[in-house]
């Protein structure tokens, strides 16, 4: 059913492409407005054809589908710029979700904004919002880093740079991979640092299991890999205030090895203690050592 036999008069659709958020399991989950640029678009572009089909096929929406993924997209995007110049309606999807989100359309995105052509959002589902409402973990602030590398070496060197970043670290992971990668996030992050893992959101399985890392990635390593797509959230770190004894400890470190100057901005930005505080406690330091 479209938008317009929903009640509601299907808006104007202005020439332009329009990046369109689809379902991301329950077919319910997708907007009038989203209905609506589907059934006016000149053309639809698509990761997958086939998966595309079936959403047009359940609200009735005849669309010209066109296949548009890493694979074609150099070849392609020449072409989708033409027809947007002479203004057309271009709508992009992905499988399931928001595109742009661990999804080839940025570069089209980027293209189309350059050549001047308006891009337009038509928000909707998607994973990474859904897993990040349903952890339980901190929402104010959060960081999404997509698939990290499937080799554990890789993975454990891309993890050492957002070990200290002060949010919830939302990551799309396989069902093979998850035990694996669960252990690698307990290593370098901290085994008792809390976590969730999101699976099939939005489905008849759906399903998000909440504990530490240590005691997540136990559990994936017994029951064996899950079915279904998987969103892995780890909390921020704990904060940690440093005592006067972190930072004269910190201080002589430094000082054995550096210029006073030098230590105190050292030590300063790794305890994320004021500059000219630490700097002053650097002279103290020296001096009593001298002495």
């Amino acid at each position: 059913m479209s938008a317009a036999g929903a009640g509601q008069q299907p808006v104007a659709v202005s020439p332009g492409l329009y990046v369109v958020s689809t379902p991301i399991g329950n077919l319910r989950d997708i907007t009038l407005r989203a209905l609506d640029i589907l059934s006016a678009a000149d053309e639809v572009l698509a990761e997958d054809t086939r998966v595309a089909a079936k959403l047009m096929s359940a609200y009735g929406i005849k669309a010209r589908l066109s296949p548009y993924h890493d694979h074609n997209g150099a070849e392609r995007r020449p072409q989708i710029l033409a027809r947007l110049a002479a203004g057309g309606r271009i709508a992009l999807i992905s499988d399931a979700g928001t595109p742009l989100v661990s999804d080839p359309g940025w570069k089209l995105v980027h293209d189309a904004l350059e050549a001047g052509h308006k891009v337009h959002p038509v928000p909707g589902a998607s994973a990474l919002l859904a897993g990040l409402v349903a952890s339980g973990l901190p929402s104010d602030r959060f960081m999404f880093a997509g698939f990290l590398p499937p080799k554990s070496g890789a993975r454990k060197s891309a993890l050492e740079t957002l070990k200290h970043v002060p949010a919830t670290l939302v990551f799309y992971e396989s069902g093979p991979r998850l035990a694996e990668s669960l252990a690698d996030l307990a290593s370098v992050l901290g085994g008792g640092r809390t976590a969730a893992v999101a699976r099939e959101l939005t489905k008849m399985f759906e399903e998000t299991r909440r504990g530490t890392l240590e005691s997540l990635a136990r559990h994936y390593e017994e029951a064996g890999p899950p079915r279904g797509e998987i969103v892995v959230l780890a909390g921020p770190p704990e904060e940690r205030h440093a005592t006067a004894a972190d930072l004269d400890s910190a201080l002589r470190d430094a000082l054995k090895t550096m210029p006073t100057k030098e230590a105190a901005s050292s030590v300063s930005e790794a305890l994320g203690l004021p500059r000219r505080e630490v700097y002053q406690r650097a002279l103290q330091i020296r001096s009593e050592d001298a002495g």
